[in-house]
């Protein structure tokens, strides 16, 4: 589900598993304007390695992670440039 509030989406992936978050995340990145920001909310263990990965290899900026509700992890990725 995706919220939309002040230039920052939230992308709520909990319940998908590697690579969903990952691949969600992108697909919501390209949506949004260069600048503008993501939280993504995942509970899925393999993030806190594949999202971090994602955002060194693809030029994002990843401004802050760390745990959630629960077993969830959650992530605030800034779009940079347009290497999607």
């Amino acid at each position: 589900m995706e919220i939309e509030e002040d230039n920052i989406t939230v992308l709520d992936l909990r319940g998908y598993q590697c690579p969903l978050p990952v691949l969600k995340a992108q697909n919501a990145l390209r949506k949004i304007q260069v600048g503008s920001r993501l939280w993504v909310l995942t509970d899925d263990p393999l993030a806190v390695i594949d999202i971090p990965n994602f955002c060194n290899e693809r030029g994002q900026a990843l401004l802050e992670q760390g745990e959630g509700e629960g077993d969830s992890h959650r992530f605030l990725i800034e779009r940079r440039g347009e290497k999607l």
